[in-house]
């Protein structure tokens, strides 16, 4: 009697740069779904009128930008579950969720703060705002509500670990083995990143985040950890977080 041969498992993959791309635009999706039904939720327990300004009123509530940030973490991290698992390649080899070298964390700092200063004093010398006035707007509707802290985290915590895990960990990854190659994945998914941060709205702030995102990219070739650019991303949004506080206060 013959056996039955049970077929060997599917190879793990990589989504290349068009299965990379296509489930970067889901990701988008799900982060600002996920953010939306939130602002909608606020909206429609203030009540009428439902207009304009009320829109506005609501989205730019501190405490409403604090959970809308906040929302579209699980939104994202579920989608990544999906896309990793359809890969067939563990959630955390895929997003580069490993352990960082000293070295690395060493250059990462350093780099990121002769980066930030050396815009600081090119806004000084240009007699530019050190901070965007929405920035401090935000800040200052939080203060007013009592949820500042509420603020920090999102800002801080949140909103790095959803942006990274989708762009230095998601994105990178695929795009990096794709034709593209390394310093085109670096140069693409930084023109990604600083497109998310189109609240700016002025090329100044536009060209800074796109320096921190190209130095982010740099940083996850080099290190092949996305927890080192977690951590570089949040101490630089603290850092922003906590000057802006500080200029709120002025």
């Amino acid at each position: 009697m013959s056996s039955i041969e049970t077929p060997p498992p599917r190879p793990p993959r990589i989504w290349k740069f068009w299965g990379t791309s296509l489930w970067g635009l889901l990701l988008f999706a799900a982060m600002f779904a996920g953010q939306f039904l939130l602002v909608a939720a606020f909206f429609l327990t203030k009540g009428p009128p439902f207009d304009l300004a009320s829109i506005k009123a609501v989205a730019s509530a501190g405490t409403v930008i604090s959970l809308s940030v906040m929302m579209g973490l699980p939104a994202v991290l579920a989608l990544l579950w999906l896309a990793t698992r359809m890969a067939r390649t563990p959630f955390a080899d895929y997003l580069a969720l490993r352990r960082i070298s000293w070295i690395d964390l060493l250059i990462g700092m350093v780099a990121l703060i002769a980066l930030i200063v050396g815009w600081d004093l090119l806004s000084r010398a240009l007699g530019r705002d050190m901070t965007p006035g929405f920035m401090v707007e935000v800040l200052r509707s939080a203060q007013a509500d009592g949820s500042l802290w509420l603020l920090v985290i999102a800002f801080s915590l949140a909103a790095p670990v959803t942006e990274e895990l989708m762009v230095r960990g998601f994105l990178y990854r695929g795009w990096s083995e794709s034709f593209l190659g390394a310093l085109g994945a670096i140069v693409l998914s930084s023109l990604v990143w600083t497109a998310m941060h189109a609240q700016y709205y002025d090329w100044f702030p536009f060209c800074e985040v796109m320096s921190i995102g190209l130095l982010l990219g740099y940083m996850r070739y080099r290190s092949n950890s996305t927890w080192l650019t977690i951590i570089m991303h949040s101490i630089n949004n603290l850092a922003a977080t906590l000057q802006s506080i500080w200029l709120a206060g002025q």
